[in-house]
């Protein structure tokens, strides 16, 4: 790699951006691609161009077939962050899953009863009201955010700000109806408009009930939107018909 592409890879690492190193097999001409667009001796559009990003968005290297050409991407991303507002029991769950998935894990909880390090170990725990929170946490296109509390005095806020963020998953514990009447709140406060993006009843639809089975559930769809960037709302999928109950502390 040329020095002056090699010190732009450098800049991106530590500014923990992503950005995917491109080559071609054929002569090693290379180029980045990344927040700064694409940026060296390889020319990348079209078709090609929108592969990488991609595959730089799932955190995948691949090689891709470009006309006559291999060429090689590496994907150079920070470790995906997943933030649980609410230290219920299913977040006890979830929190050692995530991490074992390879996320960094982040759990936001004013109550501190709930939010202690027995309940939760290993993982950050954040004791700040969830909006102030999140946006101290700067969500980026690498973080998923769950609501947990079933307090709209906690969830509320913190759908808010994600809403307002990158995050590439957003999902919110509660019942159709619960949901129904969340939208209505959050429409009132002027985000009818993105307020699909939210995954409520939140998790895939496998039919568990306890704590680590939602736990199990839920982490399965950050993968599958992460992997495959599945839209929120599937309007060929008939909603579920049993509710969602908040884990109890």
């Amino acid at each position: 790699m040329k020095t002056k592409l090699f010190e732009a890879l450098l800049v991106e690492r530590r500014a923990q951006r992503p950005v995917a190193v491109v080559t071609r097999i054929a002569d090693g001409a290379q180029a980045l691609v990344g927040s700064m667009g694409v940026v060296g001796e390889l020319a990348l559009a079209g078709p090609l161009l929108d592969e990488v990003g991609q595959l730089l968005r799932a955190g995948r290297s691949a090689m891709l077939r470009h006309g006559e050409d291999d060429v090689f991407v590496r994907s150079h991303v920070s470790q995906p962050r997943l933030v649980i507002v609410g230290a219920v029991h299913i977040a006890q769950a979830l929190a050692p899953m995530a991490a074992t998935a390879g996320f960094e894990v982040v759990v936001v909880d004013p109550r501190r009863a709930f939010a202690t390090e027995k309940r939760v170990p290993g993982v950050r725990m954040v004791h700040d009201w969830p909006d102030e929170a999140l946006r101290a946490l700067g969500l980026d296109a690498r973080t998923a955010v769950v609501t947990l509390s079933h307090d709209a005095k906690l969830d509320d806020p913190a759908l808010i700000a994600a809403l307002a963020s990158d995050a590439f998953y957003l999902g919110a514990l509660g019942s159709t109806r619960t949901h129904a009447k969340r939208v209505e709140r959050l429409t009132a406060a002027g985000l009818g408009d993105r307020l699909g993006r939210i995954h409520a009843p939140i998790g895939l639809d496998l039919g568990g009930r306890a704590p680590a089975e939602i736990a199990v559930s839920i982490l399965a769809q950050i993968l599958l939107c992460r992997y495959r960037g599945e839209a929120a709302s599937d309007p060929t999928r008939p909603p579920r018909q049993a509710a969602q109950k908040a884990s109890a502390p």
